[in-house]
């Protein structure tokens, strides 16, 4: 037998070794179990299932307690401390941490998740055989979901980040009593600010699709964001020199996203229901409060 870091065997108790604990063998190979890895009793001749791991001294070492996960293994974990150096520590449920490394994070800083997020990962090992942790994706996240059933169409609910893009964000949309969840994306046009991955977001379910996956959005349906939006726009023309701003409705997508953090459609709607209202016109590419608003 192989003893392999994130795997549990049934190893036999060879002998106690006070003030330390047990060691446990396969036969040709002894790692310690100390005490306060022991659940329950034990005593020299036992064969208890333990799960092994690298203690802090880069040792091989035993305990009778049930990790999250364990290798090749996918969950949801908690981080629990940030390292400037290192990465994120996440909690696997033994008492000690699961280094998710930097490399294994999204390169742009506000997308890597902070302490209290919790980030769906799986364990593996580096190249020296020590245990991490990296981020799952796709092809580990899709036997654990389920399809998302057509009772969600148009409802709001919880989302867990696992990967972030420019084109959009990749969720998995809460379960509750269903289970693991359901895979969805936040189209970037659809999306309120950057979302972190490990960030849990409210989303609404803006269609089901065939294959059970989830088209989603940060916003509300056009009806009420339109309002919102016409807010977001007027604000910002109040405090401008004379209400005035240099976007209109010929602005390229990409500045009005940047600017309003809005899609390009969410603003022109905006924008027409304002001049609708009489509250705003526009000359030259620009766009002006009316003098009857001041």
């Amino acid at each position: 037998m192989t003893m392999t870091a994130g795997t549990t065997v049934s190893l036999e108790i060879a002998r106690e070794v006070s003030p330390y604990g047990y060691f446990v063998t396969d036969g040709s190979q002894d790692v310690l179990l100390h005490y306060t890895e022991i659940v329950g009793s034990v005593k020299v001749g036992d064969k208890p299932n333990v799960f092994l791991y690298y203690d802090t001294e880069d040792r091989l070492a035993a305990t009778m307690r049930k990790p999250l996960l364990e290798l090749g293994q996918t969950a949801l974990l908690r981080v629990a401390d940030l390292h400037p150096r290192f990465g994120a520590f996440l909690d696997m449920g033994l008492g000690r941490e699961l280094l998710l490394p930097y490399k294994e994070q999204p390169e742009l800083k506000q997308l890597r998740p902070q302490v209290g997020d919790s980030v769906y990962a799986v364990m593996t090992h580096d190249k020296q055989g020590r245990l991490i942790a990296r981020l799952a994706g796709e092809p580990e996240l899709a036997p654990l979901v389920f399809h998302a059933p057509t009772a969600w169409q148009n409802e709001w609910r919880s989302a867990r980040v696992y990967k972030s893009l420019q084109v959009g964000t990749f969720v998995v949309v809460d379960g509750g009593v269903l289970g693991f969840g359901a895979l969805g994306m936040v189209h970037a046009t659809e999306r309120v600010g950057l979302p972190r991955v490990g960030e849990e977001i409210k989303v609404r379910v803006a269609f089901v699709r065939e294959d059970g996956r989830v088209n989603l959005s940060m916003r509300a349906p056009k009806h009420v964001s339109q309002g919102e939006d016409a807010d977001v726009i007027m604000a910002y023309l109040r405090e401008r020199p004379n209400g005035s701003m240099p976007y209109s409705d010929a602005t390229p997508s990409d500045i009005v996203t940047a600017k309003f953090n809005m899609s390009k459609g969410a603003f022109k709607r905006a924008l027409g229901k304002l001049m609708k209202d009489g509250l705003i016109e526009q000359k030259e590419n620009w766009t002006y409060l009316k003098k009857q608003d001041e």
